[in-house]
């Protein structure tokens, strides 16, 4: 009588199935997935930190404010959501002090160091609001806000004080004359004795182009410069004009 095959021994059973193969190879292929996902996110976290919200790139927006078109590199828009060409109601920027370049890894220290003041200027390009610069409201209005004796302030400036009802607090008004040129005017909150002057304490505006407004903020610390940087802004943003070297007179009432 023939006996019946016996089931087959323990022994010859294969020690890896063909089921957990796949899955051992779906697991490794997933882990090799997920470190590079790691690998590259961290690569490109870690340059999106070491850039702080800065930017390198030098390409050319084109940001149209009201009748004015502006070629700006992309390098010296200071806020990311404002790093885009089309319409704008305004766009702020940040200059090197006196290189006028934007942000790039060799000057991150002008950027990142707060405790030198003056290596930057701020820019804020808006469309015109107002039917006269700081300049041309200087006689109109600002003098008639001035609280005692004018004092010289060195470098050509003198130094006015405003009332206290004039609601600009402590800040002063500084002024010197131009030949051939409106007068120059600017405001300051100027650090008292013992206060170290902070980045953008002394304020100007400009009108440019067809119908811009310019306000420019800088450290007191560089009110020596006061006429170079006045000069220096307005051929900057005249320059970037689709109609480039359009600095606007100073319009009527």
């Amino acid at each position: 009588m023939t006996r019946r095959a016996s089931a087959p021994q323990q022994e010859d059973l294969p020690l890896i199935s063909d089921r957990l193969l796949l899955r051992l190879t779906l697991i490794t292929a997933l882990l090799v997935l997920i470190t590079l996902a790691i690998s590259i996110g961290g690569r490109w976290l870690g340059q999106h930190m070491a850039l702080g919200g800065h930017s390198e790139s030098g390409a050319m927006l084109a940001v149209t404010i009201g009748e004015d078109t502006l070629q700006i590199p992309e390098n010296t828009v200071r806020f990311a959501e404002q790093r885009h060409s089309g319409p704008a109601e305004r766009i702020d920027l940040y200059l090197t002090w006196p290189g006028l370049t934007g942000y790039g890894h060799e000057r991150r220290g002008s950027f990142d160091n707060i405790d030198n003041p003056d290596l930057l200027l701020f820019l804020q390009i808006s469309q015109s609001t107002m039917s006269k610069d700081m300049s041309g409201r200087l006689e109109p209005i600002y003098t008639q806000l001035f609280d005692g004796p004018p004092a010289s302030f060195g470098n050509g400036l003198t130094l006015h004080h405003l009332r206290n009802t004039s609601g600009y607090g402590s800040e002063v008004l500084l002024t010197a004359e131009r030949p051939g040129q409106p007068p120059f005017a600017v405001r300051c909150l100027l650090p008292s004795a013992g206060e170290r002057a902070t980045s953008g304490d002394c304020q100007r505006d400009i009108h440019v182009g067809r119908d811009l407004t310019v306000l420019y903020r800088f450290s007191s610390s560089l009110l020596k410069d006061w006429n170079h940087i006045d000069a220096a802004v307005q051929s900057f943003v005249s320059a970037r004009l689709d109609a480039p070297g359009s600095i606007s007179a100073p319009k009527g009432d």
